[in-house]
This record gives structure tokens, C-alpha cells and sequence, in this order.
């Protein structure tokens, strides 16, 4: 199939705004809870009036310094209730929110803020304060720095006390469905990052027939709740804050994922969870690890085993006899922890930014935790295509969500159309003409393909696609994801342009690795045991079994253990956590050429 459509299912007014739904529930439903937030290490709900009236006052207070209709602010904090409240407050006077990762550097910080002639940027510590501060001078639009932490936004906010209700009315009120509401840079794994132009209607659009048509049954649990702890500057937890608002989903947020986001999800107890495909391969090998240190491994070896099968099962219309009675016994012995340890009532997982993989994924649906994978871009207010909980066909992304048209290019390229489309490139003109094609319809720059229901699979990057001596085109994607789901291994890169056969380079995983040092009885760290034999083997079996599912001509024949990890402060990662290549090819250009020359 060429081409597959859906008809919208909401329509949005033109006199639409994002912020509408933050006040109309404040009138409604004042006592609801729309919110809730950490405080002292303990959960408070924040009723829907509260909330009103948090971006209520930080919206006066904008008004007050001057803040006008289409001004740039920067927002520059990890995961946490101010960020949504700030978010809202910039959209309620007409102003547009420019986010940017808490972990950026100066120079990128400069760009954004430049680029965006952005008046005025919250940041939430004194270290990002003086990562702004050490660039001001060449930012010649910036007035502002406004502190999130401490007392410093309580002393902003009360700035504006002297606004009157009416005036945040009328600024909220006045812009119309088609303005700018966001400027998201993209990540950059090339060149400078682009910001894309996300208006009112792109977002309203996409997330009104997202929980009204794939994800309704996500979002309309009894009791539905979610725990945010992706990094809001992405576009894909972003339309999931916008999500929560417009469903009536209490959202919570969390600022890492790190060790303790497993006893805050406990805590929480969330029905939905939203993460990338590396948190779940996180689950899965504690989980794996635990149960062999306990002397357990083989039984969770079956337990994983029956859980993969029962939902092939499920997938065939047909479970036998004998695997629904193993898939009870092993929920009782062995799921239920696992689902306990996301806080046990969550039913869905939203999984995107990479490929889940089939195994994984049906792996978490046999144990109870449906994780739904969808595709999309910055560009395309995050999700373009998704799969639901009913028609969930595990391996592709999903189709397209009502009101969304994709096609496949003659090249093989996805092309889209919809309002979910961005509006263009900030102050990029060539960038945006060359971002469409002559009708009209965005090239996404990935390769993939759609099945006979319309369903999409993605196959790689048209801009990483390797071509061999031999003339063989390797799309590096496949294979480099499921080397990477081996719970010993963090990220790979395939290379091999122009050469005769397609190498690796592979990092370790630090958390996993420890593990395995203590298993196989080793001294020393990562870098003191890249040559080790029995390291080498443990990753070759991965690759082996990475090679099984794609030619020969594709699979890796030689690969190299790097003594550290990829990472952004390295310059190796974007800050959504995808590979650099061409940064790590000349950082390791000696160890690939070692490879074809050894």
C-alpha cells in the first residue's frame, strides 16, 4: 500500500485556544483535581481551581512586565508543576513558549534564545541562570531571567497582583486558532536545530483526535492518571501535558528517570505511563536480574517465555488450554511484581522516539502492560501515526490517527499531511520550502512502509542509509535496535560506508555491567575489560542474534567494545537521546578503521 488516510473525528473551532480548557474547568468543576504535586516529598492533589489560578497569576505577572501578544519566552527546567503552569500562563496572555533542555550547553542555549529573539526565558536553577547569564551579552532581544526555584517565582508572581482578572481575559481571549503557540527546537543530530513552528490548531488537532480516537481508552480510565517524566522540552511528553489538560487526566511530574523514579511510580501509582523504549528495557532486565541473583533465573526465563507466547496468542485470536493455565500460574508468581513495580494499576504504556521491538512488546502485553507505540516528529506535533489498545499490531507504529494522510514516497521516504503539520521553520525559509514536497506533503526523511490495513513500519533514515562496496543499501536502524535491546549493551552504531561488510561500535551499559561483573566473577571497570573474552562473547551473542533478522549482506561481521557510552555531555547524544553519527565517526574513526584493517 501506497497511501492510507483517516477522516478527522474533532474538528477544531477557530476560536480555540489552548489554554480555554484550563479556565472553563476552573468555573465547572472548580473542587475536581486536575493536577497533582510533589511537596515535601509528598503527593497534594491541585484542584482545577488551584491551577487556574497559578497560571492566572504568572500570566499577570508577565502582563506586568511588559510581556506583549506573540513575544518568544524560554523555558528552561527538568520535569516539574511549574513548567505547566508556566507553559499555560505564556499561552494565556498570547505569548509563545520556547522550550529548551535543561541539560543544554551554553552554546546551545545561545542559539535557541537567539534565534527565537526570545524577551525572556524562566530557568530553574542558579546553575542554568548562569549558563544564560555567561551568554547574555551576545543576546541582544533577552530583558529577562526569571528563577523557578527558591522564593524567586513567588516573587515574580506577586509582581503582577495589582492585574486585574479582566485584563488576562482579554489577552487570553484574543488570539485566534492559527497563531504560534510553540517554538520546539529539534535536536540537532546535524547541524544547528531548526525551530518548529507549532501553532494553537497543530496541537488542539492532534491531541483532540488522539483521545478521542486511539488512545480513548487511555484517557478515559475511571480514576485516569499519569506520572510525566519525560523531558518537556520534547515534543512527545509535551502533547501528552496538552493531552492530560484536554481528558481530564491528573497529571504528576517527576524530574528523572533515574533509580528512584521505580519507588515514585509506586507511590503514584499512575494508569498510564509515557516513556521511550529504553525504560522499558530497563524494566525487563532488572526485573531478569533480580530473579537471577535470587537463584530465579530460569523461572523467570518461562515466565518470559509463556508471557511472549500468550500475547502471539492473543494476536492469533486463539490461546490453547495449557498456555492460558501457565500465563496464570506465572501472573501470580511473576507478572504481578512486575506490574507492581510501575505501581500496579497501570494497564498502558505510550512508547515512542525509537523501536520498541516485537519481543518486548509482547513480552509487557503478556504481562499485563499494553505498551502502544506510535511514530512521529517535532514537526508533526509528535505523533503522526499510532496503534491503539484494540488494534495494536506490535512491530509497526500504528496508523494514521484520524484526520491524518501517509504516504510512501517512490523512494521508499514516509510522507504526510494533516493539521498536524507544523506551519515551517522559524526564520527558515529554504529550510521549510525544501521540507515539503510540490503538493504539499512533508517528508519526514524516514524510510519505511504501510501494511494492507494501513498500518506503518519503519525501517530507518534516509539520511543514515549505508551503501556498501558491494552496492548494498543498509538501512542501520533495524539491526542497531535490537543489539541495543540486550540488556548488557546501552547504545550501537552501525557502520560500514563503503566498505566491504557492516561493523559496530558498542557501549556498555554501566548498571547492567556491574551486574554481570559480579556474575562472571571480574575485577575492574568497562574500560579494563573491553578485550575481555567472556564480555566479547556476551555481546557477540547479541549481535548473532541481532543477525538473524536481517540479509547477510546487512549483518554485522565485526564489531568493537568502546571503554565509555555515548553520551550528550560528549557531545555524542542529542538531548533526545539519539546517536551523533557523524560526531562519534570522527570521535572513533581510528577503532573503525582498526576494524577493517585488523
Amino acid at each position: 500500500m501506497r497511501e492510507y488516510s483517516r477522516p478527522a473525528k474533532v474538528e477544531v473551532s477557530s476560536e480555540a485556544r489552548l489554554p480555554d480548557t484550563v479556565f472553563a474547568r476552573a468555573v465547572e468543576e472548580p473542587a475536581a483535581i486536575a493536577l497533582r504535586r510533589q511537596e515535601s516529598g509528598q503527593w497534594r492533589d491541585v484542584t482545577c481551581k488551584e491551577f487556574r489560578d497559578d497560571v492566572a497569576a504568572l500570566a499577570k505577572a508577565l502582563i506586568a512586565v511588559g510581556i506583549e501578544h506573540g513575544d518568544r519566552i524560554a523555558l528552561m527546567s527538568r520535569t516539574r508543576y511549574e513548567w505547566t503552569t508556566i507553559d499555560y500562563a505564556i499561552w494565556a496572555v498570547g505569548a509563545v513558549t520556547v522550550p529548551i533542555y535543561e541539560t543544554s550547553s551554553e552554546e546551545q542555549v545561545e542559539w535557541i534564545l537567539g534565534d527565537s529573539g526570545s524577551k525572556a526565558v524562566f530557568v530553574e536553577s542558579p546553575e542554568h541562570a548562569a549558563r544564560v547569564e555567561a551568554v547574555r551579552s551576545d543576546l541582544k532581544d533577552l530583558q529577562y531571567v526569571w528563577q523557578i526555584d527558591g522564593s524567586a517565582l513567588a516573587e515574580f508572581t506577586a509582581s503582577g497582583a495589582d492585574v486585574e482578572d479582566s485584563v488576562v481575559e482579554q489577552r487570553r481571549t484574543a488570539g485566534g486558532i492559527d497563531e504560534l503557540a510553540t517554538l520546539i527546537y529539534t535536536s540537532g543530530t546535524t547541524g544547528r536545530p531548526k525551530g518548529c513552528e507549532l501553532t494553537h490548531r497543530n496541537l488542539l488537532f492532534t491531541i483532540l483526535n488522539i483521545i478521542n480516537g486511539p488512545l480513548e481508552e487511555v484517557f478515559t480510565l475511571e480514576g485516569r492518571s499519569t506520572l510525566l517524566f519525560l523531558p518537556l522540552a520534547h515534543s512527545f511528553a509535551r502533547i501528552i501535558q496538552v493531552g492530560c489538560i484536554e481528558s481530564k487526566t491528573v497529571l504528576g511530574h517527576f524530574p528523572t528517570t533515574g533509580p528512584e523514579l521505580i519507588d515514585t511510580l509506586g507511590v503514584y501509582r499512575p494508569t498510564f505511563l509515557l516513556a521511550v523504549p529504553r525504560v522499558f528495557e530497563k524494566v525487563f532486565n532488572k526485573a531478569e536480574q533480580k530473579a537471577t541473583s535470587e537463584g530465579r533465573g530460569k523461572i523467570f526465563n518461562a515466565a518470559a517465555e509463556t508471557a511472549i507466547a500468550y500475547s502471539k496468542a492473543l494476536t492469533a485470536g486463539r490461546i490453547p488450554l495449557g498456555l492460558r493455565v501457565k500465563h496464570a500460574v506465572f501472573s501470580r508468581l511473576v507478572y504481578g511484581k512486575i506490574r507492581a513495580a510501575v505501581g500496579g494499576r497501570a494497564q498502558y504504556a505510550v512508547s515512542g522516539g525509537s523501536a520498541l521491538g516485537e519481543r518486548l512488546g509482547h513480552f509487557f502485553r503478556g504481562v499485563g502492560l499494553t505498551i502502544i507505540e506510535g511514530y512521529g516528529l517535532t514537526e508533526t506535533s509528535a505523533p503522526t501515526a499510532v496503534n491503539s489498545p484494540n488494534l495494536n499490531k506490535i512491530g509497526t507504529v500504528g496508523s494514521p490517527f484520524p484526520g491524518v494522510s501517509i504516504r510512501i514516497g517512490e523512494d521508499g521516504e514516509v510522507l504526510c499531511k494533516g493539521d498536524h503539520v507544523m506551519r515551517g521553520y522559524w526564520g527558515n525559509e529554504k529550510a521549510t520550502k525544501e521540507a515539503f514536497d510540490e503538493d504539499g506533503w512533508y517528508r519526514t526523511g524516514d524510510l519505511g512502509s504501510l501494511d494492507e490495513d494501513g498500518y506503518l513500519s519503519i525501517t530507518g533514515r534516509k539520511k543514515e542509509i549505508i551503501v556498501t562496496a558491494g552496492g548494498k543499501n543498509v538501512a542501520p536502524a533495524v539491526i542497531e535496535d535490537r543489539i541495543r535491546g540486550h540488556a548488557l549493551i546501552s547504545q550501537c552504531m552501525v557502520v560500514g560506508d563503503n566498505r566491504n561488510f557492516v561493523s559496530a561500535l558498542i557501549t556498555i551499559d554501566p548498571e547492567a555491567f556491574e551486574f554481570w561483573r559480579q556474575q562472571n566473577n571480574k575485577t575492574g571497570e568497562i574500560p579494563d575489560l573491553v578485550d575481555d573474552p567472556d564480555l566479547i562473547a556476551a555481546v557477540q551473542k547479541a549481535v548473532d542474534d541481532a543477525n538473524q533478522i536481517v540479509s547477510r549482506a546487512e549483518s554485522v561481521r565485526k564489531f568493537t567494545i568502546l571503554p565509555e557510552d555515548f553520551s550528550e555531555e560528549s557531545g555524542q547524544m542529542t538531548a533526545s537521546l539519539k546517536v551523533k553519527r557523524h560526531v562519534v565517526a570522527e570521535r572513533y574513526s581510528k577503532e573503525i578503521e582498526e576494524i577493517y584493517t585488523s
